[in-house]
C-alpha cells in the first residue's frame, strides 16, 4: 500500500497496438489502448495508473500509490510487427499492520497489530497460551489482539518484561513492556 508498481509487457518486436487491462477487486474493469499510428493513449482508468515507455524498455504500466482497491487481475495485450503477445498479473496487495503493546486494566501485556493484509502473525516472549483474536475490517485488512497470559514457568522472577513480536510480509516488529 502506498509504493508504486510497475507491470511490464515484454518488448518483441515494433509495438503497432497495446492494450492494458486492469481488473481489480473493488471498481469496475479500466483499460489503456495505445496506438502507434497516431501516437495516441486513449484510456479510462484513474490517473494514478499510466502507460511508460522507455527506449529500449518493455512497455509497462505504472500504477502509482497502490491502493488495497487495485489489488486484481492485469492483462497486457501487444500487437507488434512479430505476432500478438498476451501477458497476465495478479496483483496482491500488502498493508502493513499498525503495531501496538500496552497494559490492560487487569495489568495484563495486549499486543494489536491493526488493519493489515493479510493478518498479522503475533507471538510472545516468554511464550504465552494465549489464542489471537481477529476483527475483519470493510476494506479487506485484519486487526489482530492478543492478550499476554502467562503460564507458571513462563516469567522469571528478576523482570517482568514480556515482548510481543508482530510477525508479517511487509515487515516485522517486537516491543516489550512491563506492566
Amino acid at each position: 500500500v502506498g509504493d508504486s508498481s510497475v507491470l511490464t509487457c515484454p518488448l518483441k518486436g515494433m509495438v503497432t497496438m497495446l492494450t492494458w487491462t486492469a481488473s481489480p477487486k473493488a471498481g469496475g474493469p479500466c483499460s489503456l489502448v495505445y496506438r502507434a499510428d497516431v501516437n495516441k493513449t486513449e484510456r479510462n482508468c484513474s490517473d494514478n495508473i499510466n502507460l511508460t515507455f522507455r527506449p529500449g524498455l518493455a512497455p509497462a504500466l505504472e500504477i502509482r500509490q497502490v491502493g488495497i482497491a487495485q489489488e486484481g487481475n492485469y492483462t497486457c495485450e501487444m500487437v507488434s510487427t512479430e505476432g500478438n503477445f498476451h501477458t497476465a498479473y495478479h496483483l496482491t496487495v500488502l498493508a502493513p499492520p499498525r503495531p501496538r503493546l500496552y497494559c490492560d486494566e487487569q495489568g495484563s501485556p495486549v499486543c494489536e497489530a491493526a488493519a493489515g493484509k493479510p493478518p498479522a502473525q503475533l507471538s510472545w516472549v516468554p511464550e504465552s497460551s494465549s489464542t489471537a483474536e481477529e476483527k475483519g475490517h470493510d476494506n479487506g485488512t485484519v486487526t489482530v489482539l492478543s492478550r499476554f497470559t502467562a503460564g507458571s514457568t513462563s516469567v522469571t522472577n528478576v523482570t517482568n518484561m514480556t515482548t510481543c513480536v508482530v510477525s508479517h510480509p511487509a515487515g516485522n516488529w517486537n516491543e516489550s513492556i512491563a506492566c
